[in-house]
């Protein structure tokens, strides 16, 4: 197993884990385990396509359908020092 040590906490985090700690009956670098691997398990739920998870959320609303833009041709690109 790995160690890691985290410096420069402050009074008010170290003072909110050791009750955590007491609350779940474990030691203060249980709990700080507890912590880091709930966190990080459910990183992996949101990794997905942005554009899925906004269609998702206003899929209730409906769609709009939009009209289809007439284009220009691309200009020539400038020819500098000529």
């Amino acid at each position: 197993m790995a160690s890691i040590l985290i410096r420069q906490v402050d009074e008010q985090t170290k003072r909110r884990l050791r009750t955590s700690a007491a609350r779940h009956g474990r030691s203060m670098e249980e709990e700080a385990r507890a912590i880091l691997k709930g966190a990080l398990a459910t990183e992996k739920a949101h990794e997905r396509n942005l554009a899925v998870s906004i269609r998702r959320r206003f899929a209730s609303l409906g769609g709009v359908e939009l009209p289809e833009l007439m284009r220009e041709p691309m200009r020539r690109p400038p020819r500098f020092g000529k």
